[in-house]
């Protein structure tokens, strides 16, 4: 089941970053991002934030899911996400504990 585009919209509604929060279509789902950095996929209507130790301690004791057979495991969030406060803390400590993705290295054409 693909992820509807409403639920992504409601996503970044409810999640306040200083870097702001864009998405990009990814394999017919979505990855979320605050400035450069991908810090969530939302796959079949679940939002799934990449796992750290900020963001650990911030949850307590976090659901795991993966978002696609074979994957590593992510937090899931589900009804803390109608917590506009709580997504927006959550999202800050993660995306600060990540670092800045790898430059693209260049094809020789």
């Amino acid at each position: 089941m693909a992820t509807d585009q409403k639920y992504v919209d409601y996503i970044i509604d409810q999640i306040n970053h200083p870097a702001g929060v864009t998405y990009k279509k990814m394999f017919g789902e979505y990855g979320l991002y605050a400035g450069i950095r991908i810090f969530a996929l939302v796959c079949d209507n679940r939002l799934l934030i990449k796992p750290t130790e900020a963001g650990k301690a911030f949850i307590g004791k976090p659901n795991l899911a993966s978002p696609f057979p074979g994957a590593k495991s992510y937090f899931l969030i589900q009804e803390e996400l109608e917590d506009h406060n709580w997504i927006s803390g959550l999202v800050k400590v993660t995306v600060n504990e990540l670092p800045d993705p790898k430059p693209k290295k260049r094809k020789n054409v």
